[in-house]
């Protein structure tokens, strides 16, 4: 038998060792974890977005009533004290 095949053993014998509750629980917490680790497939880098030239990247750049760098640091400065204050 392979490794593999020796620690799938082992963890079935484990798991057919607990009592009918600690068994639901284990397989409650295994489908929350396969829940949680979906991984989709990732955009590739051909899906045509040339954000350097789309419209939609820098539409306030112009806008002389914002000034997103003093917005950014008051909200960090905010949050931040947040929790660690």
């Amino acid at each position: 038998m392979g490794e593999d095949t020796t620690m799938t053993h082992e963890i079935l014998g484990e798991f057919l060792s607990l009592p009918a509750e600690a068994q639901s629980q284990v397989v409650s917490l295994i489908a929350f974890l396969k829940q949680k680790y979906i991984y989709s497939e990732p955009l590739s880098a051909s899906s045509n977005v040339d954000l350097v030239n789309d419209p939609f990247v820098g539409m306030w750049r112009d806008r002389q009533d914002l000034d997103s760098t003093t917005w950014v640091r008051n909200l960090r400065e905010s949050e931040w004290s947040k929790t660690n204050g």
